[in-house]
């Protein structure tokens, strides 16, 4: 369904932003990175010239995952993500310090949390599936009902940001375990063993590491026999999140809602996506890489060239937060019509200043 739903950007569009770029007087290539993004913004919007960036947002997905009870994170498997979401609610993570910073709204949608709805406000829970996702390595993340669910819950969510207006969505994640999960999924995609797509992730020391590798390893295992239905690999080897992300990135390209990635679940999710539309990754962009091996074999997979290459390894958006002011500043220079030609004028006459009073007369004066 997807793969006829989706369309390629205005390839015109594009075009014209490039002319625009070459028939400025300028210096070719003078502004680098910013040209690309620009003409990339041109063609998601299908406008010449482009609508500068003025309604971002940062988009959240939170749940949480079986296999952090295994040890794989250095952050706590009982309570960690829902710790995440209540420090970026309350303003206090770095992502919703940036985002103010930026000016882009942050939304958290906790789909899979392990923790008492009743905890967060509403509008947080309204796409809840279920309180965390099965350990990959023995059982199934979902059933099949809850795969659907997750998936169309992450449709919505992108039917809610493209008629609330939103321009470009930041996509990140909050969930202890993500990253193991995220290297299942691009490993079984891309033929890997457990050892090339296992990361550091949240820091982690050699023997987390190598516990973190045998857990993608067992769940690899379960995920190649199911490889060639994308909704069931979500249930049997992902989790409620990577489900309703995935929906999200198909439907926003259905909605031409421009997305900008972030770490190596959105990459996991997005890899998952291209093998439902292969047209979709254009609507996408990476916002940056990130050192983890499972993020730059998806990304090479995806053909998407990250816009920064900051390191940054905690999730929660902030590395694509940070391609944000770029996308800015190209939609803002190419947003602006060219100015009309200087003409020099001619010199105006001086006007007869009045004469000011001495020092001597203003002593006098007082």
């Amino acid at each position: 369904m997807f793969s006829s739903l989706v369309e390629r950007p205005d390839e015109s569009a594009r075009r014209a932003a490039e002319e625009r770029w070459q028939a400025a007087d300028r210096p070719r290539g003078g502004l680098g990175k910013l040209e690309e993004l620009g003409s990339w913004l041109s063609s998601v919007q299908g406008l010449s010239p482009v609508r500068p960036v003025t309604a971002p947002k940062v988009l959240l997905f939170a749940g949480d995952h079986g296999v952090a009870s295994l040890g794989v994170s250095r952050l706590p498997a009982e309570g960690g993500t829902a710790a995440r979401v209540r420090a970026v609610l309350d303003g206090s993570a770095p992502v919703a310090r940036l985002a103010s910073r930026y000016g882009a709204e942050v939304r958290v949608v906790d789909v899979a949390v392990d923790a008492d709805p009743a905890d967060f406000p509403d509008e947080v829970v309204a796409h809840r599936v279920r309180r965390g996702s099965g350990r990959i390595d023995l059982e199934d993340a979902l059933t099949p009902e809850e795969t659907a669910r997750a998936f169309r819950a992450g449709m919505a969510v992108a039917d809610e940001e493209a008629d609330a207006g939103t321009d470009l969505v930041l996509l990140g994640d909050l969930g202890v375990g993500s990253t193991t999960v995220a290297g299942v999924l691009i490993g079984a995609l891309c033929g890997t063993d457990a050892a090339a797509v296992c990361g550091r992730g949240s820091g982690i020391d050699d023997r987390v590491w190598m516990v973190k590798c045998a857990t993608i390893r067992d769940s690899l295992r379960r995920a190649r026999p199911v490889l060639g239905d994308q909704l069931a690999l979500l249930g049997a080897t992902g989790g409620a999140d990577f489900a309703a992300i995935t929906g999200f990135l198909l439907q926003a390209a259905v909605r031409r809602l421009p997305v900008v990635l972030d770490g190596v679940v959105s990459a996991a999710c997005a890899l998952v996506a291209q093998r439902i539309a292969f047209r979709a990754p254009e609507w996408w962009r990476a916002g940056q890489a990130n050192g983890e091996p499972a993020q730059a074999k998806a990304y090479d997979r995806l053909t998407l060239t990250p816009v920064q290459d900051q390191g940054i390894t905690m999730g929660e958006g902030v590395g694509a937060l940070l391609a944000l002011p770029l996308l800015q500043a190209a939609g803002d220079t190419l947003a602006e019509e060219a100015p009309e030609p200087y003409v020099p004028q001619a010199p105006r006459e001086p006007k007869p200043q009045p004469k000011l009073p001495s020092a001597a007369d203003l002593l006098r004066r007082l």
